[in-house]
């Protein structure tokens, strides 16, 4: 049996404690999470996914928001971990508490690219064909540790965010559980600094888009699923978008035509098909009536 503490904070944090507490030679003992955050409009103050489930479970819960708060590192050394799990837990570790065991995380990207916090967002951004999930021994840098093992996942051309983290996800609970169980005959392996990229927090400006290139609309579309999303300067929102070509060039928000509820739209460079448009402070309606509603037609502008 081997004694865990976990540090973790959101959904994908919460499928990797579930593992661990389903896991029969797994004993989680001490869970280590972010405050509570005021969420929505109301600012209803929201436990972390993770401290939901452990609690549901007994298992204890601390909500430092630093590690460095008196009691937190006695707290950890009290339980004698065997290890120290963390995932996506938002904040650093520091020597007191890598000192105290094997600190093992689990990343989503194919360390060393997209070190950092918006792993996943960024292979989309960037239209990678390839990611992954790698799990690594803690060290005092960010996401600098020697990498333990990998999984790899070819990413399909029209996957979006929610359900690529989907997969992720799954492959970081199989990742824990065979790093976990294989340590002992697992060679860490140094990362190579010259390949190492960053990526920084997702901001809710990082959606707006231009319609100068339309692969950098799509990419954006598909990274931003959920939050921030796509919008015109203007605050206009697209949704039900597709890649339609990239060989051309048109006029940014030029009406090419119509398809069904869809309106095709040109970009400096290449063209796009969106299906829903939100205008500001309104609601969503299809693209077509959108256009209808203020009689644009093909070749007038969009917006």
């Amino acid at each position: 049996m081997k004694k865990i503490v976990y540090m973790g904070t959101p959904h994908y944090a919460k499928a990797i404690l579930q593992t661990l507490i389903d896991a029969e030679d797994m004993d989680v003992s001490l869970v280590l999470t972010q405050p509570d955050r005021p969420v929505g409009r109301k600012k209803v103050l929201t436990p972390p996914p993770v401290k939901v489930l452990a609690q549901e479970h007994g298992i204890k819960v601390l909500q430092p928001s630093r590690l460095s708060e008196e009691g937190v590192v006695e707290a950890i050394e009290a339980e004698q971990p065997d290890f120290i799990v963390v995932a996506a837990f938002g904040q650093l570790l520091p020597k007191s508490v890598l000192d105290i065991a094997p600190c093992i995380n689990l990343h989503a990207s194919l360390l060393p690219q997209y070190r950092g916090a918006s792993p996943v967002q960024q292979s989309l951004l960037n239209g990678d064909k390839v990611t992954g999930v790698t799990s690594m021994l803690m060290e005092e840098g960010l996401d600098t540790g020697p990498i333990l093992e990998m999984i790899p996942f070819e990413i399909p051309e029209d996957m979006r965010l929610h359900a690529l983290m989907a997969q992720l996800t799954k492959d970081a609970c199989k990742l824990t559980l065979s790093t976990l169980r294989n340590f002992e005959n697992i060679t860490p392996q140094q990362q190579d600094e010259s390949k190492a990229t960053l990526c920084k927090k997702i901001r809710k400006s990082d959606g707006e888009v231009d319609f100068s290139d339309a692969r950098e609309v799509y990419n954006k579309y598909r990274a931003f699923e959920g939050w921030p999303g796509i919008f015109a300067a203007n605050g206009t929102k697209f949704d039900d978008v597709a890649l339609l070509g990239e060989g051309t060039s048109h006029t940014p928000f030029e009406i090419l035509g119509f398809e069904g509820e869809n309106v095709d739209v040109g970009c400096a460079k290449g063209s796009l098909r969106i299906g829903s448009i939100q205008p500001p402070s309104k609601k969503a309606m299809s693209a077509k009536a959108y256009c209808v509603g203020r009689g644009l037609k093909k070749g007038d502008r969009l917006l």
